[in-house]
């Protein structure tokens, strides 16, 4: 039995998968920014270091956003999730962020090899 793959349907499949992985992004980059006083209000205690790796993460979201288009960009969206998750040391709810998120982008990724393969 062969593994016959029907085509996407999409008009422009490429065009498709950027903006599933900037959408992934700039809604990483929002939610990222919306939980920095949540967390601070709720009894947690969100250092300087740790703030300034979540804007770091948001601005480096919105950039990786814009640059879909090129392939590395993948990577470093993938980046970015480890980066979350490696927050988790600073401070437990940015693990929880970077599971979450990292989910995420494990299915747009696996999107993106179902419809550019």
């Amino acid at each position: 039995m062969t593994d016959e793959r029907k085509p996407s349907g999409l008009r422009n499949p490429a065009g498709a998968v950027r903006g599933l992985g900037a959408g992934t992004l700039i809604m990483e980059a929002v939610i990222l920014l919306l939980a920095i006083q949540p967390i601070r209000l709720l009894g947690g205690d969100l250092g300087p270091i740790a703030i300034g790796l979540v804007i770091t993460l948001t601005v480096a979201s919105v950039v990786l956003a814009g640059l879909m288009g090129r392939a590395w960009a993948w990577h470093g969206g993938s980046a970015i999730q480890v980066a979350l998750l490696a927050g988790g040391f600073l401070h437990w709810s940015l693990a929880a962020l970077g599971v979450i998120f990292g989910l995420v982008w494990l299915y747009a990724l696996h999107v993106r090899k179902q419809i550019l393969s």
